[in-house]
């Protein structure tokens, strides 16, 4: 084992992340979580001076309590500045989680999810930091940084300033299961909606004389599934998925108010992803294509049509690292220096990494022992904890 790793106090990486879990801080109400963690960067001799927020929260579309936690740690030797990043959003699920160790594993009560996504990597960051200043490690420059609203559509990482970070040349970002992955790439992900506006009528005395949103909404649909655009999309031209995730009304209430009313309003949600942007923006399209089909389908009886208005933005862009980049090549090292062999990734969700990487930071991210995610079986698996926080320091320490 590295000399480095050697020198981490399990113990107190241990209460760290029992600390972490125990704070609430779903997304968008990260502002206690925010200060537990500058509590306890202070406290393992972090100045006060060298901790501050962003401004993102007042660029995120959704009410955010806090913009972005960074910190800087200057170097003791010379070299390349290091970034480290993590979340501190959970989801809603974990509102209330009440964590207690029951073996090698940290669980919740069962009520709740538990908050290890990424409660985890916000302990191994505070580790790292500890572990340096303790021992007097030698390091480069790192910047530590804690995004907000990463479980609600990544808009802390989104939205952050890059030059906010001094420069750094990659980034470990700790949001994982198992320490022997190392992600290195990750889909994009367009989101799509379309509204439908049709034309209430009787539907028993004159149904001819409705134009039926839902009827437009569901064939649609159909349509989007018979080209080969629902579900797991396969093409010659590319590969990705999609979902439908909305089909309603206005304002979340339902499309269409009884059954003896054609339905004159219709509100649909999606999702397409692929490890290609230009091919999750053609699985939108391929769904704009099918409400067309629709639309011309359902006529009056004057041969009038429902206005059909479909959109669609980035929420985030795929990437993927060069298994030869400097990045991949630091934490090979690292795990290879605790006798793991890694396993290179490619992932179907989206990390902070996709904008950080989009931000010009080549970003891998690692696991610490999070695992069954986003359920109230969610636990953390503290073997695999201890040794994200080894590979933390590693990475932090070693020679480039």
């Amino acid at each position: 084992m590295s000399n480095t790793s050697q020198h981490l106090d399990v113990a107190a990486a241990e209460e760290h992340l029992m600390r972490f879990l125990s704070v609430e801080g779903v997304t968008g109400h990260e502002a206690n979580i925010a200060a537990a963690v500058t509590d306890a960067l202070q406290k393992v001799g972090v100045p006060a001076s060298a901790i501050r927020f962003d401004d993102a929260n007042k660029r995120i579309p959704l009410p955010t309590e806090t913009g972005n936690l960074i910190v800087d740690i200057p170097g003791t030797r010379p070299g390349p500045r290091l970034l480290f990043s993590t979340h501190l959003d959970t989801v809603p699920l974990c509102a209330g989680a009440r964590p207690r160790r029951e073996g090698d594993r940290i669980v919740s009560d069962g009520t709740t999810a538990l908050g290890g996504d990424a409660r985890t990597g916000v302990a191994v960051l505070v580790v790292v930091a500890e572990t340096l200043i303790k021992h007097k490690l030698p390091h480069p420059p790192i910047t530590l940084l804690f995004t907000v609203r990463e479980e609600s559509g990544l808009h802390g990482a989104r939205e952050l300033n890059p030059a906010e970070l001094g420069g750094p040349v990659m980034c470990i970002n700790v949001d994982g299961q198992s320490a022997s992955d190392l992600i290195i790439g990750a889909v994009g992900q367009e989101n799509w909606e379309v509204e439908i506006r049709g034309r209430a009528s009787h539907a028993g005395v004159a149904p001819d004389k409705g134009i039926s949103a839902t009827m437009v909404g569901a064939m649609g649909l159909a349509e989007a599934k018979r080209a080969g655009w629902f579900g797991k999309v396969v093409k010659d031209d590319g590969r990705g998925t999609s979902n439908v995730g909305i089909f309603g009304g206005k304002d979340g209430k339902p499309a269409g108010d009884a059954t003896n009313v054609v339905t004159d309003y219709a509100f649909i949600r999606g999702e397409a992803r692929s490890p290609e942007a230009a091919f999750a923006k053609q699985i939108a399209e391929g769904y704009k294509e099918a409400f067309g089909k629709a639309k011309a389908a359902v006529v009056d009886h004057e041969g009038d049509t429902a206005e059909v208005s479909f959109s669609y933005a980035t929420s985030y862009p795929p990437f993927r690292l060069d298994e030869d980049s400097a990045v991949v090549g630091r934490a090979t090292r690292a795990l290879k220096a605790l006798g793991i062999e890694p396993n290179l990734l490619f992932s179907n969700g989206g990390l902070d990494a996709n904008w950080l990487d989009k931000h010009g930071i080549p970003t891998i991210t690692i696991g610490a022992g999070q695992a069954e995610i986003h359920t109230i079986k969610e636990y953390v698996n503290l073997p695999e904890f201890e040794k994200g926080c080894r590979i933390g320091v590693l990475m932090a320490t070693l020679e480039d």
